[in-house]
C-alpha cells in the first residue's frame, strides 16, 4: 500500500527511519530527475550528470532531521530544485555563462512546430519519422541558453507548472513565463526547417 501513498507522506515515513519509503521515492523520480539533470546541462557537461544527480539524493538524505512537507511546494518540486541549483552551480563553476533572457518572440501560429501530427507516436508507420524529431529536437535545445532549456524541460517534459517552475528557478513568474516563451520560439525556427523536409518525406 505504500507505493499509493503520497510523495510527502513517504518523505515524512523515511524522515522516521523507513528506508523503504526512501527506495520508493527513488523509484518514482530516478528517472525524470536524472533525465533532467542531463538534459539541461548539455552534452558538454554531461560527464557531471551522475555526480550532481547522486549530490540531489543526498542532500536528500541529509535533509531528514529537518525536513517538512510544505503548503506551497510539492516534493517533486523540492527536489528538482535541489538538482537545478546543483547543476546550474556546476556550470558556472565550468565557465558556463548563465545568461539573462535575451532572445525573440516568433509567435507564428503556422510554423511547423504545430504541424507535428498529435497522434503519431501512436502510428507506427510514423515511428521513424518521430524517432529522427526526436533526435533533432534534443540538438536543438543543445542550442538553448540554460536557463531557457531549464524552463522547456520542467514544462514540457516533467509537466511542472509555472507555479512550481517559479520555485525550482528562484524566478518571478512572469519571468519564467517569458523564458519558456523564448525557449518555444527558438525551438521552433530551429525545427523549422527539418520538419518541412521530413514530413514531406516520411508522412503519407
Amino acid at each position: 500500500m505504500r507505493d499509493l501513498l503520497s510523495d510527502e507522506a513517504l518523505m515524512q515515513q523515511f524522515c522516521a527511519g523507513n528506508k523503504q519509503a526512501f527506495e520508493l521515492l527513488y523509484a518514482r523520480h530516478e528517472k525524470p530527475l536524472y533525465l533532467y539533470v542531463r538534459r539541461v546541462l548539455g552534452q558538454s557537461l554531461a560527464a557531471h550528470a551522475d555526480d550532481i544527480f547522486q549530490d540531489t539524493w543526498m542532500k536528500l538524505v541529509d535533509t531528514t532531521t529537518t525536513w517538512q512537507a510544505r503548503e506551497n511546494a510539492s516534493f517533486k518540486t523540492w527536489l528538482f530544485t535541489l538538482a537545478h541549483h546543483r547543476a546550474i552551480d556546476v556550470m558556472r563553476k565550468n565557465g558556463r555563462e548563465i545568461s539573462v533572457d535575451e532572445g525573440w518572440l516568433d509567435d507564428d501560429s503556422e510554423s511547423p512546430w504545430q504541424q507535428w501530427p498529435a497522434s503519431a507516436a501512436e502510428q507506427p508507420e510514423q515511428q521513424a519519422f518521430w524517432r529522427k524529431a526526436g533526435q533533432q529536437l534534443l540538438d536543438c535545445l543543445e542550442g538553448l541558453p540554460a536557463l531557457q532549456r531549464a524552463a522547456f524541460l520542467l514544462h514540457h517534459e516533467d509537466g511542472l507548472s509555472l507555479d512550481e517552475m517559479t520555485e525550482i528557478l528562484s524566478a518571478e513568474f512572469e519571468t519564467v513565463k517569458s523564458r519558456l516563451r523564448y525557449a518555444l520560439s527558438k525551438l521552433r525556427a530551429c525545427m523549422g526547417a527539418y520538419l518541412h523536409p521530413m514530413i514531406e518525406k516520411d508522412l503519407p
